[in-house]
C-alpha cells in the first residue's frame, strides 16, 4: 500500500500511527515533494467510486485562494485532475492507496472497514 502524506499533518501522523499500531505496512510518500500524477489521480479516482471533490483539500490554504470552491463545479473533470497534478497540497491527505481501493482523509472507522 502507498500511503501520500504531508509529513507536518497532524491528521497524517494520526493515520501513520494508526497503521503502524496495526502492524500495516506502507510505503510513505510526501506529497509535497512527490506530487501525484494525472494518470495517478485518474487511476485512483477511478479505483475510489468517489466524486472527484472527495480529492481536493478543501481546508487547505490554496484551495481557498486559487477561489476553488466555486470555480470547481465549472470546471471539467480533466481539468479538476491537471490542477490537482500541479500541487500536492490541493489533494487530500493522507491518500491510502490499496490494489483496489482508495482512501482520501483519515477516517478510522473507515479505514478498519477497509483495513480489517
Amino acid at each position: 500500500m502507498l500511503a501520500l502524506c504531508y509529513p507536518k499533518c497532524s491528521t497524517c501522523k494520526k493515520a501513520l500511527a494508526w497503521l503502524e499500531d496495526k502492524g500495516i505496512q506502507v510505503q510513505v510518500r510526501n506529497i509535497k515533494e512527490e506530487r501525484p500524477t494525472a494518470e495517478e489521480l485518474r487511476q485512483w479516482h477511478q479505483l475510489s467510486g468517489l466524486p472527484l471533490k472527495r480529492f481536493f483539500n478543501t481546508s487547505g490554504l490554496q484551495y481557498k485562494a486559487l477561489g476553488l470552491k466555486d470555480k470547481l463545479p465549472g470546471m471539467s473533470e480533466e481539468e479538476q485532475i491537471a490542477l490537482l497534478a500541479t500541487d500536492g497540497m490541493l489533494v487530500k491527505r493522507p491518500l491510502l492507496v490499496g490494489d483496489d481501493f482508495v482512501l482520501t482523509g483519515f477516517r478510522e472507522a473507515e479505514w478498519a472497514e477497509k483495513l480489517g
